[in-house]
């Protein structure tokens, strides 16, 4: 079997457009945002990987610690034959489900193409019975264009639902509900509220790794929008926002200064000590997770954590009577 070609969802174009709509807006705003998906380029996803190994970093280990004690129920429970990943990364996590599950088809989908196509070709060799078939798309615009299968398993893992604000988790979750048919299943890596202090430290780690991570947002905007970020003029910034219950990744000016986007010819300004915020991490607890997801059209099937309680895996089923 092998390895497809890779399909292609997201035009370069449209890429370029998302972008410079995102940029445009959030730099026009007040407060000033930036939208996290930007992070990732070749670099950004470097960094991120690295991020994933720092001691302070729990997420990754925890739910790992979860799908090495899980993967055969969750195999034993779903049956699934195809596996939908949105935000597949590097796949490391994956292959304890690839190991579990009896599949015929992986599907793995992500924006960045080379990163895609790497780890789709390493996968596609460790697993040759496999049907590996990677799809660059944008998973919160293209989900109804994905190819499926029997029994699909869609797994969205992570914590990465926690970047979207509530009105766009519902969407999203809404459009994945859509694509699952009675047999299907949504399997949702979602990290857990906790101690502020250790929250703060997963996002703001001594060796300054996450702080580099957030500042490549500039980079990124520099080489595709021709702007003249200095990113070194920017603190890494990272609060816990105890009303949201969520995480805050910002970056403030270290003094005044202007900045000018040729693509969009566009000059902005920042204030000394004014923070733009690059991204959210929604933590969650176990009813308001449960109550989201019934509001989306799903019905909790399992939930499962590691032991100390810090993650946490959730497999939904379609509601059947939702419309």
């Amino acid at each position: 079997m092998g390895i497809f070609e890779i399909a292609h969802f997201l035009k370069p174009e449209e890429l370029d457009e998302a972008l410079r709509a995102d940029v445009s807006a959030g730099l026009t705003s007040e407060p000033k945002t930036l939208p996290p998906k930007w992070f990732y380029d070749d670099r950004g996803s470097e960094l991120f990987t690295e991020i994933t190994r720092l001691e302070e970093y729990y997420p990754t280990r925890r739910e790992r610690a979860i799908l090495a004690a899980r993967a055969g129920e969750i195999a034993s429970v779903t049956g699934a034959r195809t596996l939908v990943e949105l935000g597949a990364g590097s796949g490391e996590k994956t292959r304890l489900l690839l190991d579990a599950l009896d599949l015929e088809t992986y599907v793995p989908v992500d924006v960045s193409d080379d990163y895609l196509l790497e780890a789709a070709e390493k996968i596609a060799a460790e697993y040759p019975e496999l049907d590996v078939r990677p799809v660059a798309a944008d998973y919160e615009r293209h989900l109804s264009r994905i190819p499926g299968g029997p029994r699909k398993l869609v797994a969205f893992l992570g914590g990465t639902v926690g970047n979207m604000v509530p009105r766009e988790r519902h969407r999203f979750l809404s459009a994945v509900r859509a694509t699952l048919g009675p047999e299907d299943g949504l399997l949702l890596g979602a990290d857990l509220v906790k101690d502020e202090k250790r929250l703060v430290r997963a996002y703001d780690d001594g060796q300054g790794v996450t702080a580099e991570f957030n500042r490549n947002v500039l980079r990124v905007i520099n080489a595709r929008l021709d702007a003249d970020f200095v990113p070194e003029a920017f603190d890494h910034v990272a609060v816990w926002n105890a009303e949201d219950e969520w995480i805050e990744m910002r970056l403030r000016s270290r003094g005044r200064q202007e900045v000018r986007v040729g693509a969009l010819d566009l000059t902005v300004r920042f204030a000394d000590a004014e923070e733009m915020r690059t991204e959210i991490s929604a933590k969650f607890r176990p009813e308001r997770l449960e109550s989201e997801l019934e509001a989306a059209g799903y019905t909790l099937a399992e939930f499962w954590t590691d032991p100390d309680g810090d993650f946490s895996l959730t497999l939904a089923r379609p509601q059947k009577d939702h419309d």
